[in-house]
């Protein structure tokens, strides 16, 4: 056995590429942020750092970790501090479960995707008890939007992956991936022989998932013409970069889980060259390219109000995810009444 082969080695190797990654993820996609609201705004963007503001990120952590940490007076210290590291340590656990090609994964387990929604559940209460310690009427006021948004929004979520786990009979990522080979047409979102509205459960899994990380047109956590910061309102310095960067991170999770359930994760399109790094490369090509998707939703449509939100959850999502995930258990069953009847 080599020394890479050995358990705790590759787990603490695994673990240090886990932090690089999210860490570069954090800095760049806040930097492709930057330029696509730019260009989508017909302006310039940061461009002065670097050349074409390549350095920009690297600026923003120097004066970010420069400025210091400070707990104002009449909050809840202790867990004013833990608030950050419970906010970054779930999306950390759930990227160990994610494979990235059928050889890169940290841990492989047969129940990844009941981990990594175990763990995502955390990110509200974070959001929750940073909000609740900092004393703050803002920081107060968006803590109670995010336990409404996340409740509302968790349900249809849950059932679009109920409706999944019935179609693939496995809560093992690798093994929902391996039922996706073959090219395109066998990936779940095209699925329609099994439920002719799979592309409409990828949809509400989507949006779900803009909802659960906060993001915009959903952002209705951290409305910055309404709640100044929202949660993050008395946090400054790596404080405040901590939640920014669980934020980037959450969005990598969402659109990880969304490759893998619905895009055949490091499936090739074309039914070869899937194996190794060439799957690497088809997984990262498919999560940036629903990030991008992220970034591009969030400067072209304008925030929502916040009953809106909660009505489009529990009376448009939900009733159209139940209705998805009852007609897939009836065509499931399709085969086994007719061949019991004809």
């Amino acid at each position: 056995m080599s020394f890479l082969q050995i358990e705790p080695v590759r787990i603490l190797l695994y673990l240090v590429g886990i932090c690089a990654f999210v860490g570069a993820n954090a800095a760049y996609l806040v930097l492709a942020e930057r330029k696509g609201a730019g260009r989508i705004q017909r302006r310039p963007g940061p461009n002065e750092a670097g050349f074409g503001g390549i350095l920009q990120p690297v600026a923003d952590g120097i004066k970010l970790l420069a400025k210091q940490v400070m707990v104002p007076p009449g909050t809840d210290a202790l867990l004013f501090r833990a608030a950050p590291l419970m906010v970054m340590a779930p999306p950390l656990m759930c990227l160990a479960m994610i494979p990235f090609s059928d050889s890169i994964v940290a841990r492989h387990l047969n129940v990844g995707l009941l981990f990594v929604f175990s763990f995502g559940s955390i990110n509200v209460m974070a959001l929750m008890l940073g909000g609740w310690a900092s004393r703050n009427k803002f920081a107060i006021i968006s803590s109670a939007r995010v336990v409404s948004q996340n409740v509302a929004y968790e349900i249809p979520m849950l059932l679009v992956v109920i409706t999944l786990l019935m179609v693939t009979g496995t809560m093992d990522l690798n093994e929902i991936i391996h039922q996706q080979g073959g090219g395109i047409w066998h990936w779940n979102l095209f699925k329609v022989w099994v439920n002719p509205l799979m592309p409409v459960t990828f949809v509400i899994f989507f949006i779900c998932m803009l909802a659960e990380t906060n993001r915009a047109p959903f952002d209705m956590a951290e409305a910055e013409s309404e709640l100044v910061a929202g949660a993050f309102t008395e946090y400054g310095g790596m404080g405040f970069g901590v939640f920014f960067m669980a934020e980037y991170a959450n969005i990598v999770v969402g659109c990880s889980l969304a490759t893998v359930l619905f895009l055949g994760g490091w499936q090739s399109p074309i039914g070869v060259l899937s194996g190794g790094l060439w799957g690497a490369g088809w997984f990262l090509l498919k999560l940036y390219g629903l990030i991008f998707t992220v970034i591009w939703i969030r400067w072209t449509f304008p925030r929502t109000q916040f009953y809106s939100l909660l009505n489009l959850s529990w009376k448009i999502l939900i009733p159209i995810s139940l209705f998805t995930l009852l007609l897939t258990g009836a065509m499931m069953k399709l085969p086994v009444v007719y061949h019991q009847f004809f």
